[in-house]
């Protein structure tokens, strides 16, 4: 998976240090109660959160039904990087095509995420980079649903939760 201009950025400024902001991104217990796009629950059937480590989790959506990803952490850099692939995937884990997936056709089957950790006084510059086109993400919803779940997770941040 190549990366290109066409590829999804996002920064985001977080009132948090980046150990926090790193460690939330990091800690299962954490990502449970932010990771997932609003009206959205995500659940992990499994999470290994080490350099090789995979986890599969679904997003329950009440619109859209369930979302079923699997991946594996290429990277982790406390508290500067994380690197991830994200792969559609059913129940099982066996990997699925967008359109088996239920996903539009433009809609890559494989992403990369990589995220940094940038201190900035008190706060995080977070910056997020994906493998999809940022055009797809904005019709699918991708796009805004990381604002939305940036926003949660700087709300937990700042109530120490």
């Amino acid at each position: 998976m190549k990366t290109n201009k066409e590829d999804l950025f996002i920064t985001y400024q977080f009132n948090a240090p980046r150990e926090l902001v790193f460690e939330a991104w990091t800690d299962p217990r954490h990502l449970q109660h932010w990771y997932a796009p609003d009206g959205c629950t995500i659940v992990f059937k499994s999470i290994d959160i080490k350099v090789g480590g995979t986890f599969h989790s679904v997003i329950h959506d009440p619109v859209h039904g369930e979302c079923w990803i699997t991946g594996v952490y290429q990277e982790i850099t406390f508290p500067e990087k994380l690197v991830f692939t994200m792969e559609l995937s059913n129940e099982q884990g066996t990997l699925l095509s967008a359109a088996d997936a239920g996903k539009s056709k433009d809609w890559p089957a494989a992403i990369i995420t990589t995220v940094t950790f940038e201190s900035s006084g008190g706060q995080t510059k977070l910056t997020l980079h994906q493998t999809v086109a940022e055009a797809e993400a904005r019709k699918t919803g991708a796009y805004q649903s990381w604002f939305s779940m940036f926003d949660r997770l700087n709300a937990l941040l700042s109530t120490g939760k």
